[in-house]
């Protein structure tokens, strides 16, 4: 019962949403309206491709013009893509570890000062098992400091 290209919503949706409101049914599509719509669909078609084309074009002819001169400079072109990498990436770094040791500052800033940041809980059970792990630590080496001392 449904046409090609048109919108059929779900009965149940029409039901439960729109119960005041009837659907109408939209005529099928003349051949004059396919008609259309097929030359619309082969002018925009073929106009992309024909533009696909020149683009391809284009960009053969330029690489064929640029890459005698890139052969030609390229001792000089190499080095100096490596350097700007470099510093670039060495911006960024420094950039990124500056932000990084800002954000733990503040959040020791604010564990410090008594508030509660994020993950303080964990700090604070790691911290916990730490001391009682060097307390069991203690007693064992006394136990047995103290039992080759008594022999």
């Amino acid at each position: 019962m449904s046409h090609e290209g048109h919108y059929q919503p779900l009965r149940g949706y029409n039901d439960q949403h729109n119960s005041n409101t009837t659907v109408q049914q939209q005529p099928p599509p003349t051949k004059s309206t396919q008609l259309v719509k097929a030359a619309t669909a082969v002018t925009a078609g073929s106009s992309l491709v024909i533009l696909s084309g020149l683009v391809l074009a284009g960009t053969v002819i330029a690489l064929t013009i640029i890459t005698p001169l890139f052969v030609i400079f390229s001792p000089v072109l190499v080095p100096a893509v490596i350097i700007f990498s470099l510093l670039t990436l060495g911006f960024f770094a420094s950039g990124g570890f500056g932000v990084a040791a800002i954000t733990v500052l503040a959040w020791i800033y604010t564990y410090v000062t008594g508030k509660h940041p994020p993950g303080a809980d964990r700090l604070d059970t790691a911290r916990q098992t730490l001391i009682n792990k060097a307390r069991e630590i203690r007693d064992y080496s006394q136990q047995k400091i103290s039992g080759t001392q008594n022999s």
